[in-house]
């Protein structure tokens, strides 16, 4: 397991919002899964905050550290903040965000 964070980006400048989690990698021969549990319990507005997110759009940028970030779709996975990752693959859509990769990184450490 490993501290990462998920955070869900508007556009280039603009983090709407992050949240700590705690990240798990199995293996089941060739099979590689990936999930995570919110490392608080989210209740009250920020429970909203992320439900409003996952509705607009399930996409996230998973940050490891300031230099090592991946897009991932997440999934609820039941009760008790637990997540199912999944790497994120473009498809072309119409309706969908923009998404930016790597310099973004610091709008979402300067939020008070």
């Amino acid at each position: 397991m490993g501290a990462a964070t998920l955070e869900w980006w508007a556009n280039r400048s603009t983090c709407l919002d992050s949240f700590d989690v705690r990240v798990e990698v199995g293996v089941t021969g060739s099979v590689w899964t990936c999930g995570a549990r919110l490392s608080d319990p989210l209740h009250g507005e920020r429970k909203e905050v992320f439900d409003f997110l996952m509705a607009l759009d399930p996409v996230f940028t998973l940050r490891f550290d300031a230099r090592s970030s991946l897009l991932v779709d997440v999934a609820v996975a039941g009760e008790g903040g637990r997540l199912v990752l999944t790497a994120y693959e473009a498809e072309e859509s119409a309706g969908s965000r923009r998404l930016w990769d790597q310099d973004v990184s610091q709008a979402c450490r300067r939020r008070p």
